[in-house]
């Protein structure tokens, strides 16, 4: 969501002058899609028929080989998740897809990140060992876990290592570990999330098991793994990983079985708890609606919690739990803006300092702040200054944790591999993607670590526009704002990450606009000339008492559709405007 009050330069995505799209696509649909790339209908497919072969994943026949046995002798098996949404399906997939598979007793442990922090770590080893496994599988992480690696083989329990998250220089010795970022791994799609990772791992274990006649000689049904496609599509869009054809796919087929009403229990009772209709779902509503309630449990209490809630075959204790998990996330709601005004305080100090401009690289502390948050702090903080932002909390004596948050253009985990490198016992650890990552550094060096990302993301600067833009796709004419087309823009592809949504913008005459739930603006819109009415909203506008009164606006927009018992309206969904009149 862009803010309404930061001043934006609006551009107009290219046009490609050549349609290679078949004519059976909409023009308008097909000039979108084309300007993200999508050089033929190839590139639409998404089937599950043309996803890559999930043996060029390296170290496959490795994990396939030692989970065959694992399978085969009804070992017990330990999986060790990350406390966020992905590390919460991920866990959950496999553990059902175990399960189906026949595997022996599974069981999860998740660290609590206000006691154990992240990964793989000896202290978690301990816990784990209370379980008693014979085999560890960490899923969306574990691929900088050396000391946790090694403290279970040093215990006699084998680690299965499944991440996705990019390797540091030395690898754990785990006995197998399959990441497509892997260096020479020949997966074609980089961008898969931790859940994605672990659904590839169960879909080459029933190829084997398959061939092994496992199945027949158990006397179980074969599963049908894309069951578990919800699980995949939640947490493939909530971790904001690039949606690439594989993960366009991959989502795609989990949203279908969600709107089939062939979804888990946990992500059915998250949906309605939400108030989102099964039927019409959509990637976006996933990552601002569902996966955030989820993330509420490891951001505000356990993760364990929200596991449970995807894990659960009743209906009745899922939605219990999913009201749990609602009322974690007001609670987030809540602390994220008392963080944000105190974080815009310091941006506004930073700018008094400096009135020329902000650091390239910014850093935010406050002794106060909630460590569960600082993540989404940063994020919103990133929407405001547009360049990179790390939000530190404090976690302990003389320790504080970081969550930054990139923009397009600076890789983040490579800024924190540059000042590790030029300032070798600044960083305790640190690990992450081109666009998030997490570290952690010791209170009193918190000054020359501000100083260091400044540095560093400077050097990578070059070449990097730091103007605030707001992409569009151009203008839409009185007979392309239809509910037809509004669905069209909504199921024609599968929008997220590096794949947005098409956004609109025009020039439009405010009939009316007046505040509705306190901080929503409510638009009634008309184009220069015409006779139609169109209905806008924009969502948290900033000091929406200060747009009372607009007579001509230019907005940047998303076509949506209204529904209000049983009545289906066009809307434009406002990400952005400016004052024309």
């Amino acid at each position: 969501m862009y803010f309404q009050g930061e001043k934006k330069v609006i551009v107009r995505r290219p046009v490609k002058s050549k349609n290679v799209l078949q004519n059976q696509i909409h023009p308008l649909l097909a000039r979108i899609l084309l300007a993200r790339g999508v050089t033929s209908e190839v590139d639409l497919d998404r089937s599950l028929l043309k996803l890559p072969s999930p043996w060029l994943l390296s170290g496959m026949d490795e994990m396939v080989n030692h989970l065959i046995i694992a399978v085969k002798e009804q070992q017990r098996i330990s999986i060790v998740a990350d406390f966020d949404a992905d590390g919460a399906t991920s866990c959950a997939l496999a553990i059902k897809g175990l399960n189906l598979l026949g595997a022996g007793p599974v069981s999860f442990v998740v660290p609590n990140r206000f006691e154990y922090g992240y990964g793989l770590t000896p202290e978690i080893v301990e816990l784990v060992k209370q379980q008693e496994p014979q085999v560890i599988i960490t899923v969306d992480n574990g691929i900088s876990s050396i000391e946790g690696v090694n403290a279970a083989n040093a215990a006699g329990i084998k680690v299965l290592v499944t991440d996705h998250h990019l390797p540091g220089e030395h690898l754990p010795k785990a006995h197998a570990i399959v990441n497509p970022n892997l260096v020479g791994d020949k997966f074609p799609n980089k961008s898969l999330a931790g859940v994605g990772v672990m659904f590839y791992v169960l879909m080459a274990l029933r190829s084997k098991l398959r061939e092994l006649n496992w199945f027949e000689l158990k006397k179980i049904p074969e599963p049908n793994l894309a069951q578990l496609l919800d699980y995949v599509a939640l947490g493939t869009v909530a971790d904001v990983v690039s949606l690439e054809q594989t993960n366009r796919a991959l989502v795609h087929q989990g949203l279908i079985r969600i709107r089939q009403g062939q979804c888990h229990a946990g992500i059915k009772a998250l949906i309605e708890v939400a108030g989102k209709n099964l039927q019409n779902l959509v990637a976006v509503d996933l990552g601002f609606s569902i996966g955030p309630r989820l993330n509420a449990a490891g951001r505000m209490d356990d993760m364990s919690l929200g596991i449970q809630c995807l894990l659960t075959d009743d209906p009745i204790k899922a939605r219990e739990i999913a009201l749990k998990l609602d009322g974690f996330n007001n609670d987030r709601k809540e602390v994220e803006a008392t963080m944000k005004h105190e974080a815009m305080l310091l941006i506004t100090d930073m700018k008094m300092v400096d009135k020329a401009h902000l650091p390239a690289g910014v850093c935010i502390y406050d002794a106060k702040w909630h460590q569960g948050v600082i993540g989404i702090l940063a994020s919103r903080i990133k929407e405001q200054v547009h360049r990179p932002v790390i939000a530190f909390a404090p976690a302990g004596a003389d320790i504080i944790k970081g969550s930054a948050r990139s923009i397009v253009g600076v890789h983040i985990r490579d800024v924190l591999s540059d000042i590790a490198a030029s300032y070798p016992k600044l960083l305790s650890k640190f690990g992450g993607h081109a666009m998030a990552a997490g570290l952690t550094i010791s209170m009193h060096d918190y000054p020359t670590f501000a100083l260091a990302f400044d540095e560093m993301v400077t050097k990578r600067l070059e070449g990097v526009d730091l103007e605030q833009k707001i992409l569009s796709d151009g203008e839409l004419t009185e007979a392309e704002t239809t509910l037809e087309m509004a669905d069209l823009m909504q199921n024609g592809a599968t929008w997220g990450q590096d794949f947005p949504e098409p956004v609109f913008d025009g020039v439009f005459d405010v009939i009316q606009v007046r505040i509705v739930g306190q901080r929503h603006l409510k638009f009634v819109l008309r184009r220069p000339g015409e006779h139609t009415i169109i209905d806008g909203i924009a969502f948290f506008a900033d000091k929406p008492e200060h747009w009372l009164g607009l007579r001509q606006i230019r907005a940047a927009y998303k076509l949506d559709i209204n529904e209000y018992k049983g009545n289906r309206t066009v809307q434009f969904i406002v990400h952005y405007f400016e004052k024309m009149a």
